[in-house]
């Protein structure tokens, strides 16, 4: 939990920490504790974990400790104004993308899907429409060519711990200067879906590529192969050679040890796969002990 603990470090007094509560997770479903308050536990920091942020009790907790900014990340909740307004200065989050692009619960994966070559942190006020508050603080870095959600997720968290404690420092200080999103370059990032893991194996690699970089590691996606009824979840590709249109699209081929899907223009290679129930392995490996019948062709289940 980057932020928390950078908010701890800082020359500012953490006075509390505000989490869902704890929730099954795992093939076992036991309860577990959630990230936030393991760090705040750590940290020595009081937590409290509603059920609804607004609720009498979770207000009353609140107020009794007095705060004069809250700072939210990834909370996932809905704040009313009652919370919102509790502190003095308000309550300013730090959201994963460069608003007014890709506001909503998925700004990372959206940005990867769309090819963005930069995406970054924006520090806003917290108000009633999502991620729509006054922006006081923008930070950016650079999407690499082949980087999944994965792979980005904790640099953005790291650049967003970054940004809201030199936010911080700027409110506390007098200094702040609030601006408004603008509405015309507004673009949504809602929560994915299965559906977000489909490939149209028809369009050009090069889309194919980003959409399986966004959806990794979830929702994840999935292929079936027709012959065999054999699912491959893939993990990693690249793009190989193209082949000029004159292949079915979705086509699978074995070739010196490379499994190759065609996508609408050339091949992908998919370089590390899984088979239900065994672990992530790379393509050369699976297909030592794995065989792709002739004619086989791949479809999104």
């Amino acid at each position: 939990m980057p932020a928390l603990r950078a908010l701890a470090a800082s020359s500012h007094v953490l006075v509390g920490a505000v989490s869902q509560p704890d929730r099954p997770r795992g093939r076992g479903r036991a309860i577990e504790d959630t990230p936030v308050k393991r760090a705040a536990t750590e940290l020595g920091v009081d937590v409290l974990q509603p059920e609804k942020v607004g609720e009498e009790g979770a207000l009353a907790w609140m107020r009794a400790r007095e705060p004069e900014l809250g700072v939210v990340v990834a909370f996932g909740q809905f704040i009313p104004k009652s919370v919102r307004e509790l502190p003095r200065f308000g309550l300013i989050n730090g959201h994963a993308s460069l608003l007014p692009r890709w506001r909503g619960a998925a700004p990372i994966e959206w940005a990867i899907d769309a090819g963005d070559p930069r995406t970054g942190v924006s520090v806003m006020r917290v108000v009633k429409e999502m991620d729509a508050g006054d922006v006081c603080l923008v930070r950016d870095l650079a999407i690499g060519p082949d980087e999944t959600a994965e792979e980005l997720t904790p640099r953005v968290a790291d650049l967003t711990a970054q940004a809201l404690v030199e936010a911080v420092d700027e409110i506390a200080a007098g200094r702040v200067v609030w601006n408004p999103q603008d509405a015309a370059r507004v673009t949504l990032a809602p929560k994915l879906d299965r559906d977000f893991a489909k490939l149209d194996f028809r369009e050009p690699a090069e889309r194919l590529l980003r959409r399986i970089r966004a959806a990794t590691p979830r929702p994840g996606v999935d292929v079936e192969l027709t012959r065999s009824a054999k699912r491959l979840h893939i993990v990693r590709a690249r793009l190989a050679t193209p082949h000029g249109g004159a292949v079915r699209p979705g086509a699978l081929r074995v070739e010196s040890g490379r499994l190759l899907l065609a996508a609408g223009d050339a091949w992908l290679e998919l370089t590390e796969i899984q088979l239900a129930g065994k672990r992530p392995m790379r393509a050369e490996e699976l297909l030592r002990g794995f065989r792709v019948p002739d004619a086989e062709e791949a479809r999104t289940p």
